[in-house]
Formats: structure tokens, C-alpha cells, sequence
């Protein structure tokens, strides 16, 4: 089959899609994608991948989606394949829009979090509401990557066959390694007996970092590192306030490591992993955290509250909350041993759930590849 995949951003498809592209041609089937442009498909296209531009917004403006819409109908025409498979609210819109228009046989879809589930306006939760609905009419496919929002999407009647495919990571690369550990703390300036938390995200607002940052000064015997950027297309208020804030109350406590292409070992020199976002899908950096072998603070939120078993492999704590944060990465900051029995228990829970190679087995077979 001819399979084209749609993503929003390069960063989406490098980070989530990839992988179900390597699947899928490993089975024998043409792949394509189509995305808009940017400097992380360089990397897709080096492993051969075609990937066609096309001019996504990540926004409600009606000219650039009508014109994201006739890109797409452009390429689906030329290129005609039998399945597409779409992701993410707004360009997975468009694609079964324009997979419909277009006479394609087949569409899916996978679902990497609801909007309507996120905080803000009811016009707006009501309004992805109703482009999930619609949306759903057009997929024959319906998956998401968490079991909670699998039941979200039967319960409202969006897809009454909705499936969880969940998310993996490879654990081959992500694991504990004490060769990295010490190379990257000795890059770094770190002890072997420091303390090191860890966040891995997006610098954006919704994932926490205002309370993660003012959690930090209650935590004095750790130090912070954060991997990640902000991306051009992200929405949401600007944390560098945040960040400057946490520069004068952390001093060399605090390191901002950018971005990265070698998380695994920044990730396997940390001692603990937080991500205290507002909300989430199945967050890919839980699931590399877990496979790393360290144990997870996180919020009590969909994705994350199906990852984390509380007292086992981490801790949840309530989401936009400061003092609970803090106590729960202070309780791991104080007991090496209960870090060591949690992280691995999260090793064997993401093995046994997230291996990336069952998942896009598995994901395939649901999209019938």
C-alpha cells in the first residue's frame, strides 16, 4: 500500500511519527508524509523518506488552514495514496477533509490528546469538541494514545470504535547507562553524588515549569536541569520570566541544556524525571524517563496517571500546584534507596507496556498494514 502520514510540524513528525514510518516500510509499503517545513526533517528525509511540504499553522486562522487544505488535496492528487493516516487536532482535520474530498480509501487517525480535555475557554473546549466530532465521522481508523481518551472518544460518541495504540520509545537506546551517566556529569560539572532532576519538554507554559521552577527552591539539596525549546509555532504564555525568576533564586542549581539529540544520556545521568504539565497525550519523555530506570514525578492527569503507579514507579501530585511538587521531589532528593527500588519498577512497568517495537507492531495491525 501507499501510506501517507500527516503531521503539523517537523518536530511532531521527527519525535512521534518516524517510528510508524519505519514500521510501516519494513512491512513493504510505500511511504510518504507530508508536513509543514522545517530543520528536523532533515533527519527523516536522511533515512530516505519522502516528505512533502505542506503549509500547516497550528492555528484557527481560516486563510492559512483553507490554504493548508488546497496544499493537501495537491498532494493527495499527485500522489493518491490508499491510506492516510493523520495526527494532531487541526492538520488531522484537514487531512480526512482532504482525504474524503480526494476519494482516498482509507483514513486514520491518532489522537495525541484531546483539546477539549485542556484548560481554557468553554468556546474553545467546545469548539474541539465539535471538530473532534465531525472529525470523527470522516476516520475509519480511530486510535489515541492513551486507554483514558480512548474512552473519552466512545463515551461522547466521537468514534465508537476508538482504540488506544499507546506510545513507545526504544529501549535499546533509552536505559541506564553508567558510562554516559559519568561522562555527561563530568561535561557538566556534576559530582557522582549530586542530586539531578530532570524535565524533558517543550518550553511552554502547560508543562509546569512556573511551579516546577518555584518547586526547585524548596528542594536545596538537588540541582535542575531542563532539555528543551520553545518551539516557533508554540502558543501559550512565555515561561522566560519564569526562567529568570529561577536564574537569581537557584544560581548554578538551575542548568538549561537546549535542545538535545542525545537525551538518552542526559536521561540516564539524572537521578530523578519531573514533568508537571497541565495536561498531556501518553508523554514520550515519561515512557524514556521509565525505560532509563528513573523514578517519575509527574501530575495527576490523563497520560500520565496511566504511566505512574504512585508509591511504585513515582509520584503524582496535583496539576498548577507548588508546595506538593516540591514535597514529592524532596522525598526522592532524601532516599537513594527508595530512587533505586522506583526506577526500577518503572524500567520493568515501561518494558512490559511501552517497548516501541510492540507498539508499532501493533499500531500497524490496527491500521490493518
Amino acid at each position: 500500500m501507499r501510506v501517507l502520514f500527516i503531521a503539523n510540524v517537523d518536530f511532531s513528525l521527527r519525535h512521534f511519527i518516524l517510528p510508524l514510518m519505519r514500521g510501516a516500510r519494513a512491512r513493504g509499503h510505500e511511504v510518504l508524509a507530508a508536513c509543514a517545513e522545517g530543520p528536523l526533517l532533515e533527519i527523516v528525509r536522511a533515512e530516505g523518506f519522502t516528505v512533502l511540504p505542506v503549509p500547516f499553522s497550528r492555528s484557527l486562522s481560516p486563510r492559512a488552514n483553507l490554504a493548508a487544505l488546497r496544499s493537501l488535496r495537491q498532494v493527495i492528487r499527485e500522489h493518491r495514496p490508499d491510506l492516510v493516516h493523520a495526527h494532531f487536532p487541526i492538520a488531522g482535520l484537514l487531512a480526512r477533509v482532504a482525504a474524503r474530498l480526494e476519494g482516498v480509501p482509507r483514513t486514520a487517525y491518532t489522537v495525541h490528546g484531546f483539546l477539549f480535555n485542556q484548560p481554557g475557554p468553554l468556546w474553545r473546549r467546545g469548539l474541539s469538541l465539535a471538530m473532534e466530532w465531525f472529525g470523527g465521522r470522516l476516520t475509519d481508523t480511530f486510535l489515541t494514545v492513551s486507554e483514558e481518551e480512548a474512552g473519552d472518544a466512545r463515551r461522547l460518541r466521537i468514534h465508537r470504535h476508538a482504540t488506544a495504540a499507546l506510545n513507545g520509545r526504544d529501549p535499546a537506546r533509552f536505559r541506564p547507562d553508567p558510562v554516559a551517566r559519568a561522562e555527561v556529569r563530568a561535561e557538566l560539572g556534576v559530582s557522582p553524588d549530586d542530586v539531578v532532576v530532570t524535565a524533558v519538554s517543550r518550553l511552554v507554559r502547560h508543562k509546569g515549569y512556573p511551579e516546577l521552577l518555584r518547586a526547585m527552591e524548596a528542594v536545596p539539596n538537588a540541582s535542575l536541569w531542563v532539555v528543551g525549546e520553545r518551539l516557533t509555532t508554540d502558543h501559550g504564555g512565555n515561561v522566560e520570566p519564569d526562567f529568570a525568576r529561577a536564574v537569581e533564586t537557584l544560581g548554578p542549581r538551575l542548568r538549561r541544556l537546549g535542545y538535545r539529540h542525545d537525551t538518552e544520556r542526559v536521561l540516564a545521568a539524572s537521578d530523578i524525571f519531573c514533568l508537571p504539565s497541565h495536561f498531556e497525550g501518553l508523554p514520550m519523555s515519561v515512557i524514556e524517563a521509565m525505560l532509563t530506570g528513573l523514578p517519575v514525578v509527574a501530575t495527576d492527569i490523563s497520560g500520565p496517571r496511566e504511566q505512574v503507579v504512585p508509591g511504585e514507579t513515582g509520584l503524582l501530585v496535583p496539576p498548577a500546584t507548588v508546595a506538593p511538587l516540591a514535597a514529592a521531589l524532596n522525598q526522592l532528593t532524601a532516599d537513594a534507596a527508595l530512587r533505586r527500588r522506583m526506577g526500577e519498577a518503572a524500567r520493568a512497568r515501561a518494558l512490559a507496556r511501552y517497548d516501541e517495537a510492540r507498539v508499532v507492531a501493533r499500531t500497524l495491525d490496527l491500521l490493518g498494514l
